[in-house]
């Protein structure tokens, strides 16, 4: 990338379970895309929901608006030139639609990725110990579990991240924004 070229942003969304891999693949694609000279930002959806979104819920409205948040966010960001890498659960198709149709109307390249890990494998990682605390009755409302999951209808990648290392999974992630002139 020169420095005199204006850098080709974009939103890397990736959807997925609780503990399915989603913010360590953008970790480490972003790490990778950094060593290349991109501007990059990962917006953890934690990390959000504690500072922009505090006070939401975990309704499907406070989750839609959330999204939402998130999704102006990464617009704003990818129409300035900053890959913006999103790893949010986002369990409606609407939400991410209405959040995909934002960067289409502002002529900016979104990517949706399918972090597609079964939640079985999930709930064995259980990073946040979301499922323990499910298991053991002290917590509803978990996606995939007794909240709904809506699975993206038409990715532009599905990663099946119980059969790749994240390595492997970012690699995959980083071929398709290559194809895409993106990286």
């Amino acid at each position: 990338m020169t420095t005199t070229a204006r850098a080709q942003g974009a939103t890397v969304w990736l959807t997925g379970l609780p503990s399915a891999g989603k913010t360590t693949i953008a970790r480490i694609l972003g790490s990778r895309l950094r060593a290349e000279g991109h501007r990059v930002e990962v917006l953890d959806g934690d990390e959000i929901r504690r500072f922009l979104s505090a006070g939401l819920g975990f309704s499907r409205e406070d989750r839609n608006t959330n999204v939402q948040r998130i999704g102006l966010v990464a617009e704003v960001l990818a129409r300035n030139g900053v890959l913006a890498l999103v790893p949010v659960i986002a369990p409606y198709a609407d939400s991410r639609e209405a959040v995909a149709k934002r960067h289409e109307a502002s002529g900016t390249p979104y990517v949706e990725v399918h972090v597609a890990t079964p939640v079985e494998v999930c709930s064995v990682r259980d990073v946040k110990g979301l499922y323990a605390r499910h298991a053991a009755g002290r917590l509803k409302g978990l996606t995939g579990i007794d909240d709904p999951y809506e699975p993206p209808l038409d990715p532009a990648l599905t990663l099946e991240t119980d059969l790749q290392t994240p390595e492997e999974s970012a690699a995959s992630v980083y071929a398709v924004l290559a194809a895409r002139g993106l990286a």
